[in-house]
């Protein structure tokens, strides 16, 4: 797939909502806390399967829990690949919500791109900007890294992940609109 940074061809939109806006519950700094996973330590690694498995039994993850091989094995496979970071958001001690990334490259840039992987919220949470604040702490990462750009997959039907990363910024992928959008395939390889 080419990445070209053309401009994104975006609907206008109304200057004026048709209905009120709701106004989210933002978490405060003093209870919410984004930190960068280190996957040496037993709390975020916990946190991580937890919040994975959460993800996992989700109808948007596949409604089945994580098996147990991802869940003896994950932490240290993600370790060990430099090219992964993972951010954890906690309400106070409770962890509530991950993204799981990987960098990759653009060949048309010749720069890195970050790929959001994972991205899940609890339910308990969900509507108080707590997607927001990681994907925010993942583009700071992102640009840390000089990352061109941040690429994500989700499923059409998934209307609050789509609104959530419109809101920050994120647009259907296209070079040009005669061609249409891009499309997310997959090939099963099957067990090692």
């Amino acid at each position: 797939m080419h990445e070209r940074q053309d401009d994104a061809r975006r609907p206008v939109k109304s200057p004026l909502p048709a209905t009120p806006p709701k106004v989210p519950v933002t978490l405060t700094a003093a209870t919410l806390q984004i930190v960068r996973a280190d996957y040496r330590d037993a709390a975020h690694a916990r946190a991580l399967i937890d919040l994975l498995d959460a993800y996992a039994r989700d109808p948007a993850g596949g409604g089945q829990p994580l098996g147990d091989f991802a869940k003896t094995h994950l932490v240290q496979e993600l370790a060990a690949r430099p090219q992964a970071f993972s951010v954890l958001a906690f309400d106070g001690a409770l962890p509530v919500g991950l993204v799981n990334c990987f960098e990759g490259f653009s060949t048309f840039a010749c720069r890195p791109l970050v790929n959001v992987h994972d991205l899940v919220v609890l339910a308990s949470h969900r509507g108080r900007r707590v997607g927001e604040q990681m994907l925010a702490e993942v583009e700071a990462i992102a640009r840390e890294r000089g990352a061109c750009k941040l690429t994500l997959e989700v499923l059409r039907g998934n209307a609050p992940a789509i609104k959530l990363y419109e809101r920050v910024g994120f647009a259907g992928y296209q070079l040009d609109p005669a061609l249409g959008s891009a499309q997310f395939l997959q090939k099963w390889l099957g067990e090692s």
